[in-house]
């Protein structure tokens, strides 16, 4: 008798593909680069830099190159950093030093470094909303020492030519690859910290607009926070206009009751996704076969029911795009994306098929009022007119 083949069932994950491929990632990364990148060093001309708030649930580093380790904090910590980036280099990459101390010409480097007081916070924010008094809030994801959060946005902050504040909200992230769980647990730690943070922005004069992006895990403690806020206090306050998820680890069937505890007085948000992260399909058999909301094709028919029904949302699929082995920073690695968020998301508008290549076909509308539109490389799921 002929055996038959047992195949996988369609979108199945199975992990011994996935394990190797993201520990040997993890991996790579740990044993490429050096402790200690965020000692300070001399600046060089020629070169930008990003001036960054960052504020950190995390413990105190006894390493100065440190500053923050994996560990649960005290409180809230706040710290002024400044970030070197070399002009040499591709939108998306951040060349990290290979040993210390890095060389400002072609490293991302640390140029000053220094603790503020939490009753200074508004100064910090007069002194450096930019014109537009605009704040740029990042919530980093899984498997992030601090020194990697850091840099990240530094990165995506000055490839997007973000007009604005730039504020880390940084949780205890382990930064190793095994910690799933632990790090989930810090992350829900941490949501009341950035909730607190969103309104200590939001009540001062010198802002005017706030932008969130959280990545990955990350956006478990801010969708949280703004859900928070708005149970709390009625609502959402204006001042935070749009709420953007890059490759989220949440469930869909909890996003959709986070998004319906806001109410209507809620930002817009923005979802990117891709169905070949493979980060999330790791996500995924950890949470025993439910699809992640960053990985969904948002044209079946069980997320068009998932999203009936809710206003102001739009989905961009970049499951077209490729950065490296996983896929799970496509947000800031590939150059459209970061345009993407830099030319429309940061300026509080609304991301429509016009802002990417020439349409190639409309997909089908989506509920009454969502149209899919499939272009040479990303997909947008308008959601932000429905009723």
């Amino acid at each position: 008798m002929k055996r038959l083949e047992r195949r996988p069932r369609p979108g199945h994950v199975r992990l011994p593909r996935l394990l190797p491929l993201a520990l040997a990632a993890g991996l790579a990364g740990c044993a490429s680069t050096p402790r200690g990148l965020l000692e300070p060093v001399s600046p060089v001309p020629g070169t930008d830099k990003v001036d960054m708030l960052a504020a950190t649930t995390r413990a105190h580093s006894a390493d100065a190159g440190v500053l923050f380790s994996g560990e649960r904090g005290e409180g809230v910590s706040f710290r002024n950093i400044v970030v070197s980036i070399p002009r040499e280099r591709e939108v998306g990459t951040i060349q990290l030093p290979r040993s210390i101390p890095g060389d400002p010409a072609r490293d991302f480097v640390v140029t000053a470094s220094k603790p503020v007081p939490k009753a200074r916070l508004g100064d910090w924010f007069r002194a450096t909303g930019g014109r537009a008094k605009r704040v740029f809030v990042f919530v980093h994801g899984f498997n992030t020492p601090f020194d990697r959060a850091v840099f990240r946005f530094a990165q995506l902050a000055h490839d997007a030519d973000a007009d604005a504040a730039p504020v880390l909200f940084s949780w205890p992230s382990r930064g190793f690859l095994l910690d799933y769980s632990r790090d989930f647990d810090n992350a829900s730690y941490s949501r009341s910290d950035l909730a607190d943070l969103l309104k200590v922005a939001a009540a001062s004069p010198a802002v005017r607009e706030i932008v969130i992006l959280a990545h990955s895990m990350g956006s478990w403690p801010a969708v949280e926070a703004v859900r928070q806020i708005a149970l709390e206090d009625g609502g959402v306050p204006r001042k935070i206009g749009n709420l953007i998820l890059a490759s989220p680890d949440l469930d869909v069937g909890v996003f959709r009751r986070q998004i319906e505890d806001m109410g209507t007085k809620r930002p817009q948000i923005t979802v990117f996704s891709a169905q070949h992260d493979r980060a999330l399909q790791l996500s995924r058999f950890i949470a025993r076969g439910a699809t992640r909301l960053g990985g969904i094709d948002p044209t079946q028919e069980e997320y068009r029911r998932q999203f009936a029904g809710l206003s102001g949302i739009t989905v961009i699929d970049l499951s077209e795009v490729n950065s490296d082995r996983l896929n799970h920073d496509l947000f800031a690695a590939s150059p459209d994306a970061v345009r993407l968020i830099g030319d429309r998301l940061l300026q509080g508008q609304v991301i429509t098929d016009g802002d990417v290549s020439a349409p190639v076909a409309a997909a089908g509308a989506l509920g009454s009022a969502a149209t899919l539109l499939i272009t040479a490389s990303i997909r947008v799921f308008d959601a932000a007119s429905a009723p």
